[in-house]
C-alpha cells in the first residue's frame, strides 16, 4: 500500500510510500511484534484478536531503560535540542544489545502553565518523526499549542536518525523505482519479481538485524520509554497516517498510560494486506476524481472537458508512456516511464494544494512531450535528493509493512487472478496497485504480526479523525478504527486530501486543540468542513 506519511507544509508530496517500494507506505496494519506476541489476547472477534494489553507494572529487566537520562544538546536547528535514548533490540531478550532511536525536541514556549510533552508522528511507516517536528510541528503546529506543550518526537527504529535500513545504492534505487509495474507478459512479469526480489536481498543483506525488530509494536513500546524518560504519567500524541496506527496500537499495550490521543487520516488494524491495499486504491480513485472534476474547470486542464475524459486520457497517457518514455532533461539520464509517471500522479492526490502542479506537469506531458514536472512529483515522493540519493524512508516503509503483516500475495498467480478487483476499485491506478502488492511477497524476514482490532480498554477518550475524499487512508478506515477503541471519538472533515488537522478547517483545527489543551474531546460523530 501506499500510505505516505504526511507532513504539513504536510508533505504530502510524501506521506505514503512509493508504488513499487512500498505498496502501501502508511498502511502497515496491525501487529503483535515478532518479540511480544503476549500482547496479542485470544479472544476471537471479526478482524482477528484483539490487541492486549502489556501488565501495569513495568519488568525489572526495562527498568534501566525506563530509567535512563537523556543528554540534550544543541540540534543544528535553531531552538531545538537533540539526544539518543537506548531502547531494547528485542523486548523479548533486553540483555542482548540495545538500539539507539534519534529525540529532539522544541520546549514549550510559554506563556501558560506547561502541560508536558505532546509526541508527534507523521507517519509511513518511514517518515522521519525528527524531521517533521523540526520542519513543521515545532514551528507550525498553533501557537498556543506550542506554548504549552514541548513539541517532541523519536524516530522509529530503523528510521532516519534511529539506526536506518539502508538496501540499495542510489543508483539501484533508480532502477527499481522504473521497473514496469504493468507488466503485459511473461518476461516482464519475470523482470518485476527480480526487481523485488533484488530489494529484498539489499535489505536482508545490509540490514540483517535490525530488519527483525521494527515492527510497530516494538516502536509503540519504545514511545512509552520515552513517555518515561520525559517525566510525563501519560502519553500525549497527535498522529497522522501510519502513525494512527502506532498511537493506537500504543493504547492497545497501554490503555492505562493514554492521555490525549489524536489519530488523523486513520488506519483500520483490522484488515489484511489485499484488503487494505484494494481499498485504499478504491480510495486513490475517490481522490482522483475528485482532481477531475476539479480539472475540467481550469484552463491549463490538458486532460479533457468532462470528468470521464480526463480519466480516459489519464489511462491513455500512462498506456503511451508504457510503450515508449519521454524526456526529462534529468542529469543522470532517466526518462518518464509509466511508474514513474504513476508515482507522480498518486503523490499529488495527497493534497488538493498539489492539483495545480499536476496540471502544469500533465500539460508539459501531454503537449509538450516534456515528462520533467511529473519526475519531478515522483522524485518529492521517493524522497530522492538532487544528487542522486535516497532517503530511507522506503526501505523502512517496506521493513515495517512486510513484518507488521503477512504478504499481500505470494505469487504473479495470485496477482493476477486479483487484477479485476483492482481495476475495478480504480480503473485508472488499480492494475499498478495490484502488482505493487507482490512486494512483501519475497521479504527476508518472516511476518511477525497479522490483522487484529485494538481495543484500548478502559482508555481516556481519543479522537479519531476522518476525511471523506481522503486518498491513502479512506474515511471508511477511521470509521472502522472508531468502532474498535472503547472511547473513541470520530471527527469527520467534509473535504479532499489526506488527514485534516492544519489543512484549513477552522472547525478541524478548534476542536482538535480544545482537546489538547483542556482536554475535552469533540462530540463523538461531529462533521467539519473547509473554511
Amino acid at each position: 500500500m501506499h500510505t505516505r506519511r504526511t507532513s504539513r507544509p504536510h508533505r504530502p508530496l510524501r506521506a505514503g510510500g512509493a508504488l513499487l517500494a512500498a505498496a502501501a507506505l502508511l498502511v502497515a496494519g496491525c501487529s503483535s511484534g515478532g518479540s511480544t506476541r503476549a500482547a496479542t489476547a485470544a479472544t476471537a472477534v471479526d478482524g482477528g484478536p484483539a490487541l492486549g494489553a502489556l501488565p501495569r507494572a513495568t519488568p525489572s529487566v526495562l527498568a534501566p531503560y525506563y530509567g535512563q537520562k537523556l543528554r540534550w544538546r544543541d540540534c543544528e536547528i535553531p531552538g531545538f535540542q537533540c539526544a539518543t535514548m537506548k531502547a531494547p533490540l528485542d523486548y523479548a531478550k533486553p540483555g542482548e544489545g540495545d538500539i539507539r532511536l534519534a529525540v529532539s525536541r522544541r520546549k514549550a514556549t510559554g506563556p501558560g502553565e506547561r502541560l508536558g510533552s505532546l509526541l508527534v508522528n507523521p507517519g509511513g511507516p518511514g517518515g522521519s518523526a525528527v524531521g517533521y517536528v523540526q520542519g513543521y510541528a515545532g514551528i507550525g503546529y498553533p501557537a498556543e499549542v506550542r506554548a504549552r506543550y514541548d513539541m517532541v518526537a523519536v524516530d522509529p527504529r530503523g528510521v532516519a536518525g534511529s539506526e536506518p535500513i539502508e538496501c540499495l545504492t542510489g543508483r539501484q534505487m533508480d532502477t527499481y523505482t522504473q521497473t514496469d509495474l504493468t507488466p503485459d507478459d511473461t518476461e516482464e512479469t519475470t523482470g518485476l519479481v527480480a526487481a523485488y526480489k533484488r530489494f529484498a536481498e539489499g535489505c536482508g543483506e545490509r540490514a540483517p538485524k535490525v530488519l527483525r525488530h521494527v515492527s510497530t509494536v516494538e516502536a509503540a513500546r519504545d514511545m512509552d520509554i520515552l513517555r518515561a524518560v520525559l517525566g510525563d504519567r501519560k502519553l500525549t500524541y497527535v498522529g497522522a497516517s501510519y502513525g494512527t496506527f502506532l498511537g493506537a496500537t500504543y493504547a492497545g499495550l497501554f490503555p492505562e498510560r493514554v492521555g490525549r490521543l489524536v489519530l488523523d487520516g486513520a488506519m483500520d488494524p483490522s484488515l489484511p494486506a489485499h484488503r487494505l491495499n484494494q481499498e485504499q486504491t478504491a480510495g486513490f480513485e475517490t481522490a482522483f476524481r475528485a482532481f477531475a472534476k476539479d480539472c475540467v474547470g481550469r484552463k491549463d486542464c490538458a486532460l479533457g472537458r468532462t470528468p470521464a475524459q480526463v480519466a480516459e486520457n489519464m489511462r491513455g497517457l500512462f498506456e503511451r508512456l508504457d510503450a515508449r518514455s519521454l524526456p526529462t532533461g534529468d542529469a543522470d539520464g532517466r526518462r518518464l516511464g509509466e511508474s514513474l509517471a504513476t508515482t507522480g500522479v498518486i503523490a499529488a492526490m495527497y493534497d488538493e494544494g498539489a492539483w495545480p502542479r499536476l496540471r502544469q506537469a500533465l500539460t508539459e506531458a501531454v503537449e509538450k512531450d516534456d515528462g520533467a514536472g511529473l519526475l519531478a512529483l515522483s522524485d518529492s515522493y521517493f524522497e530522492r535528493a538532487p544528487d542522486g540519493t535516497y532517503s530511507n524512508l522506503m526501505y523502512a516503509n517496506a521493513a515495517v509493512n512486510c513484518l507488521d503483516l503477512p504478504a499481500a500475495y505470494d505469487t504473479p498467480e495470485e496477482v493476477e487472478r486479483a487484477l479485476p478487483a483492482f481495476e475495478k476499485a480504480s480503473p485508472v491506478f488499480g492494475r499498478a496497485l495490484a502488482w505493487a502488492s507482490l512486494n512483501c511477497a519475497y521479504w527476508p524476514v518472516r511476518p511477525t504480526g497479522g490483522p487484529h482490532r485494538i481495543e484500548a480498554k478502559g482508555a481516556a477518550p481519543i479522537v479519531v479523525v476522518g476525511t471523506t475524499r481522503d486518498p491513502a487512508t479512506p474515511y471508511r478506515w477511521a470509521q472502522a478504527l472508531a468502532s474498535q477503541l472503547s472511547s473513541a471519538r470520530l471527527l469527520t472533515y467534509d473535504g479532499d486530501g489526506h488527514t485534516a488537522y492544519g489543512r484549513g478547517s477552522a472547525c478541524v483545527d478548534s476542536a482538535i486543540n480544545a482537546y489538547l489543551l483542556r482536554g475535552t474531546p469533540p462530540t463523538d460523530g461531529k462533521r467539519c468542513s473547509a473554511s
